[in-house]
């Protein structure tokens, strides 16, 4: 029985990668541990209705702020990817079979934390011949059914190994925000991403777009895997040619040493400049700060994101 708590049975296929070191963080990213009252109640939902978070399983810097908020983004399918990224946390191998009362306790949590806005992404389920697609619509039906006022957001796969249809599945259950990250430039993809293909995922977003153009789409990429800055704004470019409207950048976090090294820690003002190339390339909102997260403060931007496009349209 696999125990998913130690590194080397939780990622089996990094077992016997060579130990990259991890270099001490700056004043920039280091947090709070997580505390409080409002951090443990959102805790105790997610344990009553047996669901699994992205916050945990890929270890992310803002869950102690987040959960404090009853923010927490949950992650159907399981907890166990059918991908071995190297920059990723969430356990790798084969997955267990779907729970088709997941849907449900999802919905419940979300009644239950009272949220405005929830975040529901997914590991990769290669081994599905949809990849999910029509749990992913499910679970967005019974979360409308029982929060009819709550907005979605979806972070999903990329289908890559699925017949184009799946996605249909999908963006017919009308998600609010459709995510799907590009995760780092191309020329990293063959060591950051190798289970995964850039302009497969570029298609992805600009298919969605094609679909209904009503859903917000967005994407996001990490930085300091050893891209350069040109590098960076040609992703925004391709975004944007794939009419992606919202963009976050934020530093990569080595998860242990034996996931792919940080290759530097990218200052505030980096984050800043990055962030004023973005929106002059013409996206609606923009993240771009050390902690960024796909996730972090998905909310409060995705009212900013509406807005934005009232005002586009001339409507504000």
């Amino acid at each position: 029985m696999r125990d998913l708590k130690i590194p080397e049975q939780r990622h089996p296929e990094k077992a016997h990668r060579p130990d990259n070191a991890q270099p001490k963080k700056p004043k920039w990213i280091r947090v709070k541990a997580p505390t409080g009252e409002g951090y443990n109640a959102t805790k105790k939902i997610m344990r009553e209705n047996k669901l699994v978070t992205v916050c945990e399983e890929a270890g992310c810097p803002n869950a102690g702020e987040c959960w404090s908020q009853g923010h927490a983004t949950m992650m159907i399918m399981g907890d166990i990817c059918t991908r071995g990224c190297t920059f990723c946390n969430i356990a790798t191998g084969r997955p267990d079979d779907l729970d088709v009362f997941e849907p449900g306790r999802v919905a419940d949590a979300v009644q239950k934390l009272g949220l405005n806005h929830v975040v529901i992404t997914s590991v990769d389920r290669d081994d599905l011949a949809d990849g999910g697609a029509e749990h992913f619509a499910q679970t967005i039906r019974a979360v409308r059914h029982r929060s009819p006022k709550t907005t979605i957001e979806i972070l999903t796969p990329d289908f890559l190994k699925c017949a184009p249809s799946v996605l249909e599945t999908v963006v017919e259950a009308k998600p609010d925000v459709f995510n799907h990250n590009l995760e780092t430039v191309p020329g990293l993809y063959p060591e950051v991403r190798p289970g995964a293909r850039y302009f497969h995922s570029l298609r992805l977003l600009q298919r969605v777009k094609e679909l209904d153009p009503t859903i917000f789409t967005k994407s996001g990429i990490m930085v300091g895997l050893g891209e350069d800055r040109q590098s960076v704004l040609q992703v925004m470019d391709d975004a944007r040619a794939a009419d992606v409207d919202f963009l976050t950048i934020g530093q990569y976090l080595q998860p242990t040493p034996k996931h792919h090294g940080v290759d530097r820690f990218v200052t505030p003002e980096e984050f800043a400049s990055y962030e004023k190339a973005a929106y002059g390339k013409g996206f609606l909102m923009v993240s771009a700060t050390p902690l960024t997260r796909s996730s972090y403060h998905a909310g409060d931007d995705f009212a900013k994101l509406r807005d934005a496009r009232m005002k586009k349209l001339g409507q504000a």
